[in-house]
């Protein structure tokens, strides 16, 4: 499977391709690396995203899960950069209870990518499965201008 890490302010990523989709983004320097077409786009958009561009990432994803996690990560893919929604208003839109969207969040194999960081809880930010956790949310949501 295709690797290709980067250098950013939460520390290095790591992304993974396999049949044409990224698969995942872990934290961590990879052992393995090879630019890919693909994998060299994604790191382009993550570098100008760390620059504070706003960025899309209009790309081909294929995060493993099961069928609800899945509908969950599409539904918070439409969240605007920039922009935060609920655990309960993420449960509207894909489902589920609030506790449901918070399992799926904790899941997420593609981070930053599928903006588990966007979603907050009723008066408090939530978690953060990344490796720096709360720090690193605060730290996207700052970069995005979005709301603490």
């Amino acid at each position: 499977m295709p690797q290709l890490s980067l250098h950013s302010p939460l520390g290095p990523l790591t992304l993974s391709e396999d049949e044409g989709a990224i698969v995942a983004l872990d934290w961590g320097w990879g052992r393995d690396q090879e630019k890919t077409p693909l994998l060299t786009r994604a790191q382009t958009m993550l570098e100008r995203y760390f620059d504070g561009e706003p960025e899309s990432f209009d790309l081909p994803l294929a995060p493993w899960g099961t069928t609800y996690r899945k509908a969950v990560w599409a539904a918070l893919r439409d969240v605007p950069y920039g922009q935060t929604i609920s655990y309960a208003e993420l449960a509207a839109r894909a489902g589920g209870s609030a506790r449901s969207i918070g399992g799926a969040m904790a899941h997420n194999p593609i981070p930053i990518l599928i903006p588990c960081h966007r979603v907050l809880g009723k008066g408090h930010l939530g978690g953060y499965s990344g490796e720096g956790g709360l720090d690193d949310k605060r730290y996207l949501l700052r970069l995005e201008g979005g709301a603490l």
